[in-house]
């Protein structure tokens, strides 16, 4: 399996914004954020906050 591409805020924001506006369906919409990055960007998001994984996992919460 070929490496996914890194994560692009503008293209997951456009898939975001398909769903609100009611042009895709939101399974559709899960299905494009995930391949387009989103857990890959949360992840770093969440690293740099100082809430990582580990928080995560003990609680099944991020950040508690």
């Amino acid at each position: 399996m070929q490496p996914r591409p890194s994560s692009d805020p503008q293209t997951l924001l456009r898939y975001w914004m398909e769903w609100e506006r009611g042009e895709t369906p939101p399974g559709r919409v899960m299905s494009n954020l995930k391949t387009a990055g989103l857990r890959e960007l949360l992840e770093g998001l969440a690293a740099g906050s100082g809430h990582g994984e580990a928080s995560m996992e003990s609680t099944g919460r991020i950040g508690g």
